[in-house]
């Protein structure tokens, strides 16, 4: 599931998550018909139409097969939004169902797929950023897993980690002063250890921290952790060694 963000603006870390599943054995199938999760609906109060989303969502994702999402907020959508939305709807068990079947794709490299370390190597420092809607699932400690192990990598911790960057979707638009100000706060420390990138696990963050830095030249690369992967191990070259299998790595 590519998501909305990724479609529009970060294609790049969609395409990376693609080839890093390829890299470990996967075989990796993009339904075209895909669109949302629901989530801008969810989060607006108009849930009747969030669910005309879902249940497209959930037709096009129809099957047995694990969906694999590179973005936290998209996936606890599916994981957590939708059951509630869908929680006196005649049809919530199909919407559980995709819900038993959809991970955030760092969380299911580590958990699905039992990989408990990273090759390759990256030696820059790094700051991660633990998305609100990552809270309660393992997609921002499989990120620190992978992140740690890859050779040269120095991942720096900095102030108030835990803090929301202040996007939260509509959040961001109904109350843009505090918005801001929370973004600035959270850059304020990341910028204070001075990471050479910032990694993250959701893109409607990167999206606006990105903003934020962009509109306030206080720039510094942000990608989501799954383009760190690919880059530790493709390095300068572009280039993926031979397929491995999962029991190899």
């Amino acid at each position: 599931m590519a998501t909305c963000l990724c479609d529009a603006f970060y294609d790049d870390a969609a395409r990376a998550s693609v080839e890093v599943l390829e890299y470990l054995g996967c075989e990796v199938i993009f339904p075209g018909g895909q669109t949302c999760c629901g989530q801008p609906a969810f989060n607006g109060g108009d849930w009747k139409s969030s669910r005309r989303v879902v249940r497209h969502c959930a037709k096009v994702f129809a099957g047995d097969l694990p969906v694999i999402v590179p973005s936290g907020s998209c996936a606890a959508m599916i994981l957590h939004g939708a059951g509630l939305a869908f929680e006196n709807e005649p049809d919530r068990e199909a919407i559980a169902d995709l819900a038993g079947r959809t991970w955030e794709v760092m969380d299911f490299i580590v958990n699905g797929l039992g990989i408990e370390s990273w090759p390759g190597a990256y030696p820059k420092r790094v700051a991660f950023h633990r998305s609100c809607h990552t809270r309660g699932t393992d997609s921002g400690p499989s990120a620190v897993q992978l992140l740690e192990s890859i050779d040269g990598l120095d991942l720096v911790p900095f102030g108030e980690s835990e803090q929301c960057c202040g996007f939260g979707g509509t959040f961001s638009v109904s109350f843009p002063n505090v918005s801001e100000a929370m973004g600035d706060l959270k850059l304020d420390h990341i910028l204070e250890v001075g990471p050479e990138v910032l990694a993250a696990v959701d893109m409607g963050c990167v999206l606006h921290l990105a903003g934020l830095a962009q509109r306030k030249n206080r720039l510094i690369p942000m990608m989501h952790a799954a383009q760190i992967l690919k880059d530790a191990v493709v390095g300068d070259t572009g280039v993926w060694p031979e397929r491995r299998e999962l029991a190899s790595l």
